[in-house]
């Protein structure tokens, strides 16, 4: 399965930067335990995908599991060994801006250890530090 959207806005985007904290997507919602970001940086398309196949092959054709982040923004790159300047490179990878306390993944219908093990799995694929989290319920 590959991630990248449809259509976008604009072929090529800026780097921007990684400031503050997630301003979305920091609760659990749609499962009973998730993965919760420590760190800030970029999950590319292939590192979501690994991830997806570690949880399920983890869980062996049981339990559900939510992506809770897309790769949106493209990164552009040159060949190698092109002198500088000719503009800026075409589009190599999708990537997926990540900041503090967004949720990445979320799973239901298996026990916690279950979710731990696979979500440790999962974690091991990803450039950044994450936490186990689990769904709270409203008062």
């Amino acid at each position: 399965m590959v991630y990248l959207p449809s259509k976008t806005k604009y072929r090529k985007k800026q780097k921007g930067t990684f400031r503050g904290l997630s301003k979305a997507g920091f609760l659990v919602e749609f499962g009973d335990f998730g993965m919760q970001a420590l760190d800030r940086g970029w999950i590319t398309n292939k590192q979501i995908e690994a991830c997806r196949v570690a949880i399920t092959r983890a869980f062996a054709r049981k339990g559900k599991v939510w992506i809770r982040f897309f790769p949106d923004k493209p990164v552009s790159k040159k060949p190698a060994e092109t002198r500088m300047g000719k503009g800026k490179g075409s589009v190599d990878h999708w990537v997926a801006v990540v900041r503090p306390g967004r949720i990445l993944f979320e799973v239901g219908n298996v026990s916690r250890e279950e979710a731990q093990r696979a979500l440790r799995l999962a974690a091991a694929k990803l450039p950044l530090k994450t936490k186990f989290v689990e769904r709270v319920e409203a008062i």
